[in-house]
C-alpha cells in the first residue's frame, strides 16, 4: 500500500511540475516566410513547447504552403505577438494540448485580444494524440470572439497522423500535412473574398 502511494504521489509531483515548466511563456521569436509584397498576409501565433517544439515546425510549414499561394506569413511566439500592429488577412493560432486542454497562453492570448471580430481565423490543435477536447476548447475561444473560424485541423507527436504511412515518421507526415492545410486555407480564403 505504502508502494503505491510513493508512486502515486511521484507521478503527482512530476504531472505538476511538468504543467509550471510548458505553462511558462516562451521566448519572443519573429520568422517571416513568403515575399513581404505578398497581396495576402497571415499571422502565426504560436508558444513553442519546451521538450518538442511541434508547433514551430507546423507553423512554418503552413506558412510555405500560404507563401507557395503568394501569401506572406508573420510567424510569432505569443511573447512576440504584442509588437505586431499591422493589419492581417488571416489569424492562425497553434496551440499545444496540455491536460486536455489548450495551452495557456494561447488560449489567454485569445481572451485578451479584442481584435478578432470578423477576422478570419485557423485552429491548429497539437498533441500526443487526444486533442479532441483541447480543439474544441480552442475552437469555442476563437468562436466567443466573434471570428470566422474558417478552418481547424490536429496534428500528433505519437499517434498516427496518417493510418496509410505508418511506416514514416510522424513529426514529417503531420508538417508534410500542415504545408497542404496552408494551400487548402489559401483557396478557402479566396473563396469567401
Amino acid at each position: 500500500m505504502i508502494n503505491i502511494l510513493v508512486v502515486l504521489g511521484l507521478t503527482l509531483m512530476i504531472w505538476i511540475i511538468l504543467s509550471i515548466v510548458v505553462g511558462k511563456k516562451g521566448p519572443e521569436k519573429t520568422i517571416i516566410i513568403g515575399q513581404s509584397d505578398a497581396e495576402q498576409k497571415a499571422f502565426i501565433i504560436y508558444d513553442p513547447d519546451p521538450i518538442y517544439n511541434l508547433d514551430e515546425k507546423i507553423s512554418r510549414s503552413f506558412a510555405e504552403g500560404l507563401a507557395e499561394k503568394g501569401w506572406m506569413s508573420k510567424i510569432v511566439t505569443v511573447a512576440a505577438a504584442k509588437n505586431s500592429e499591422e493589419p492581417f488577412d488571416l489569424y492562425v493560432f497553434c496551440a499545444n494540448t496540455y491536460n486536455w486542454t489548450p495551452d495557456k497562453a494561447i488560449s489567454d492570448y485569445i481572451r485578451n485580444n479584442d481584435d478578432l471580430r470578423g477576422k478570419k481565423v485557423v485552429a491548429i490543435t497539437l498533441g500526443s494524440g487526444s486533442t479532441k477536447r483541447s480543439q474544441r476548447i480552442l475552437e469555442d475561444l476563437i468562436k466567443q470572439k466573434e471570428a470566422v473560424l474558417i478552418g481547424s485541423r490536429t496534428f500528433w507527436l505519437m499517434k498516427p497522423n496518417s493510418e496509410s504511412k505508418t511506416k514514416r515518421s510522424n513529426i514529417k507526415i503531420a508538417v508534410e500535412m500542415a504545408n497542404t492545410f496552408g494551400k487548402e486555407v489559401s483557396e478557402n480564403v479566396k473563396g469567401l473574398e
